[in-house]
């Protein structure tokens, strides 16, 4: 996006609050007035009493009065302008966050596939507190210099036009060095501000995972990579700070002081009869009055030039595609499933899975099996829409999921993952997740999964604080709340990812108990690494590399002497090699 849409795109968040901006633009034109003010009285009393001797505390008492009144005035209402300006700033920044939140939260997953949550939280908050320095700062100084400086050549150009066309030479030489630094500096802030991203994404990802860099020692390692990234930022901070040293202040001041000696030539050569000692004063002062500003908004220049970096990435998350959805808001039937012929891809150049075909009656039982990389956690998004299945290969209910409305496909199939997410909240919030439950659809949907017993147990019930002390969930039990979870809303397919993986036997069994319970009411898609957990499964299909390689029940599996049975072979040998080490051990106890 060019830097002119970029900069139109920006104040027209401010320019959607007319009344606030018209507000804080008459406050501020009353305060620059009376600023102005303060000069001409000056003026006035130097060439018309002053020089003519006339000293009368008639005089003298209401000028040094209006003096005062004006400087009142000004700072008042340049104090209530500023208050103005910040209520417009704070609301723009508020619905920016809004919309940048929504447009990441409402991005289809594939987004999220190559870009690492760390530089996502740094975009969002560091280029949003930009914006935020931008509109709170620059916006409101900007507003306050353009009035200050309107209103300071009117009244100068009121008293002498002459001197007032030397204070006009500065503004287009201001102009082009403005110019001239906006060209040199982009590309520099844009290298610093996605620096600052990979600076705060390396960060958080290595605090994430401290445990796995400290126990393959590679501290040392990861300490040089952050330290190789602040160095880069340093470099890059340091061509701005020499640009703003040689084009911003020196220069600015140069060209005031040239102003200052021109127009002390002026008078010099005109001498005091065509123009008045009180008019070169007022003179002055009201260059003071224009250059400074004109070096505060010059200097301020680099603040435009981050805001414009920042909100390219800002406006960039806010406009990315959104996850679609179908149309159809017909809740489903029922759970039936029907995958013909699907193929899927990531990027497009390697596919995921290849010609997937099976159907799935409403309250079935499937399985999925097979090794890392297999294609089954990939099944399970598509059955959930995280991505699209091409050429309506993939229905529910005999509908194509991509004509299913978002509500639909949320409502009526909920997924169970490996590692649940728990809230560090109450249990009956972390099952609701601010959705209308009543306790008693909680206490059935812990009853379902056998925990209710548990809870139970805890002093304040469902009102307990998870998280907290002797309150931390096993990873079973977090598997059994998160089932509890996605039970209340009493979906047509319940899909568990790995849900099995990383929990005991006991836990196991329960889960094993609460499957047979589940799939009365709803169908049930369970990717599987222990294989004892779908022994009573009505299809087990066996993925492998992508491809459907096997399909069937447990038994029927069994005499195929396939890929399957080899599989549950292993994990049965491996599970009585458990059980003779386990009497062994026990079996050494009870003999010391």
């Amino acid at each position: 996006m060019k830097q002119s849409a970029l900069f139109k795109r920006l104040l027209s968040y401010p320019l959607s609050q007319p009344k606030p901006m018209l507000i804080g633009l008459g406050l501020l034109f009353i305060a620059a007035v009376a600023n102005a003010g303060g000069p001409w009285l000056i003026q006035y009393f130097i060439d018309e009493h002053i020089t003519k001797g006339n000293y009368s505390t008639d005089v003298l008492i209401p000028l040094a009065l209006g003096y005062i009144a004006l400087q009142l005035i000004s700072a008042t209402f340049q104090y209530l302008q500023s208050l103005q300006f910040g209520i417009v700033a704070a609301n723009t920044i508020k619905v920016i966050r809004k919309q940048v939140f929504s447009g990441v939260i409402n991005q289809p997953l594939s987004a999220f596939d190559y870009t690492p949550a760390g530089k996502l939280v740094s975009r969002i908050t560091n280029d949003t507190e930009s914006l935020q320095q931008f509109y709170e700062l620059l916006i409101a100084a900007v507003v306050r210099n353009l009035v200050m400086i309107s209103v300071m050549l009117g009244v100068m150009l009121y008293m002498s036009w002459k001197l007032t066309l030397v204070v006009l030479v500065l503004l287009p030489i201001v102009i082009g060095f403005m110019y001239l630094f906006k060209r040199l500096s982009t590309e520099t802030y844009r290298n610093m501000r996605d620096l600052l991203s990979d600076i705060n994404a390396n960060l958080s990802e290595s605090i994430q995972g401290m445990s796995v860099i400290q126990l393959m020692q590679q501290e040392a390692h990861f300490n040089q990579q952050f330290n190789d990234l602040t160095a880069e930022h340093l470099a890059a901070s340091k061509k701005v700070i020499r640009l703003n040293g040689i084009l911003l202040r020196p220069l600015m001041d140069l060209l005031a002081g040239l102003a200052l000696l021109s127009l002390v030539a002026i008078f010099g050569f005109n001498g005091v009869e065509l123009i008045g000692v009180g008019v070169l004063y007022a003179f002055i002062s009201y260059l003071a009055r224009v250059t400074e500003p004109l070096i505060e908004m010059t200097q301020q220049l680099a603040l435009l030039q981050q805001a414009l970096v920042s909100s390219e990435r800002v406006f960039e998350l806010m406009d990315a595609k959104a996850q679609t959805y179908g149309e159809d808001t017909q809740p489903l039937a029922s759970g039936s499933i029907s995958l013909e012929k699907l193929t899927f891809s990531y990027d497009g150049q390697q596919n995921v899975l290849n010609d997937i075909t099976f159907q799935a009656k409403h309250q079935d039982f499937i399985a999925l099996v097979g090794h890392t990389g297999s294609g089954k956690s990939t099944l399970a998004s598509l059955l959930m829409g995280f991505y699209p299945a091409e050429n309506n290969s993939l229905s529910i209910d005999g509908r194509p999921i991509s004509s299913l409305a978002k509500d639909v496909i949320r409502k009526d199939i909920a997924m169970v993952q490996q590692d649940p997410h728990i809230l560090p909240t109450t249990v009956q919030e972390n099952i609701a997740l601010g959705r209308t439950i009543t306790d008693k659809q909680i206490w059935d949907a812990l009853e379902k999964v056998g925990l209710d017993q548990q809870i139970r147990q805890y002093p304040n019930g469902l009102q307990t604080q998870l998280g907290q002390g002797e309150t931390n969930l096993s990873a079973g039990q977090k598997q059994l709340l998160a089932l509890a979870r996605v039970l209340v809303a009493k979906p047509k397919i319940l899909i568990l990812d790995e849900a099995t993986a990383n929990i005991d036997s006991g836990t196991e069994v329960l889960i094993q108990k609460s499957l047979e319970v589940l799939r009365q009411d709803m169908t049930l898609v369970v990717i599987a690494h222990r294989l004892s957990t779908i022994l009573n499964a009505d299809q087990i299909i066996v993925l492998h590399h992508g491809d459907l390689v096997e399909r069937g029940s447990h038994q029927s599996l069994l005499k195929q002497n396939g890929r399957y049975a080899k599989m549950y072979q292993l994990q049965q040998a491996d599970r009585h090699i458990q059980q003779i080490e386990e009497m062994e051990d026990k079996q050494f106890e009870e003999a010391v």
